[in-house]
């Protein structure tokens, strides 16, 4: 496999719990669909929040959809350096600990799981600015990986304003906005279609979906991963020719 078909996204949000685990897994799908002789992985850097399954296992919700999405065969806590298990800020959570949470482990954990796909879909934790430790954040992560960053918008009182802030902070690091993804939190918002054609008028991006509220079907339960139902969902919300122009 050459290093130049290993490409990837990195997945920022406007905010913690808006969705962002779930347009990661959808875009999996989505490349699976449209590049399906090219296998996609996903990561995620720190990981904040665990439960025990019925097996007993210790287990995070996020890196059992990124692995059921990515259909990867290993244990989900393999997508991710550090585990931590306390639903908190990370560094927060890690310096509790004793841990200090650093860039460098994370680049190569990152760079072990990048060989073995094609692809790989990168999810940030809560909003791009999240400190990783005293100096450093998840925007030095993405900086470092030099990845195109797809931002989830969750569309709820206050959305424009945390995008726009995000847009800036990801331009300020010098990186490509490959595009934004509107994911409906609550489908009786206010004016929630105005809110859409508003950032879509200050973002010069493309808006790559709108993913309205995941059926009951979909829904998944807390500390479990998402049905694969509600990722197909989300990635058929997806504009398959602009999602296919990212990855030509």
């Amino acid at each position: 496999m050459s290093q130049l078909r290993k490409r990837g996204f990195f997945i920022t949000g406007t905010d913690t719990e808006v969705g962002k685990t779930l347009i990661a897994s959808a875009l999996i799908l989505k490349i699976k669909a449209l590049a399906p002789n090219q296998p996609v992985i996903g990561f995620k850097p720190v990981v904040a929040g665990t439960s025990q399954s019925s097996a007993g296992l210790t287990v995070n919700e996020d890196l059992e959809s990124l692995k059921l999405a990515s259909g990867y065969p290993g244990n989900a806590n393999d997508l991710c350096p550090y585990v931590l298990p306390t639903p908190a800020a990370p560094h927060l959570v890690a310096k509790s600990m004793g841990v200090t949470l650093a860039l460098s482990t994370m680049l190569s954990a990152c760079e072990r799981i990048r060989a073995q796909a094609d692809w790989i879909v990168v999810e940030g934790a809560g909003g791009f600015l999240v400190p990783i430790n005293a100096e450093q954040d998840l925007g030095d992560l993405a900086e470092a990986l030099q990845m195109p960053v797809i931002l989830v918008v969750g569309l709820r009182l206050g959305c424009i304003n945390h995008a726009l802030l995000t847009v800036a902070a990801i331009a300020q690091r010098g990186l490509t906005l490959a595009g934004w993804v509107a994911n409906t939190m609550d489908a009786d918002m206010p004016y929630l279609h105005e809110n859409i054609d508003t950032l879509r008028s200050r973002i010069s991006a493309p808006l790559l979906g709108v993913v309205q509220s995941l059926p009951a079907e979909c829904r998944h339960q807390s500390n479990h991963a998402y049905p694969l139902a509600a990722m197909q969902f989300a990635a058929d919300a997806l504009d398959s020719d602009r999602v296919a122009r990212l990855i030509a």
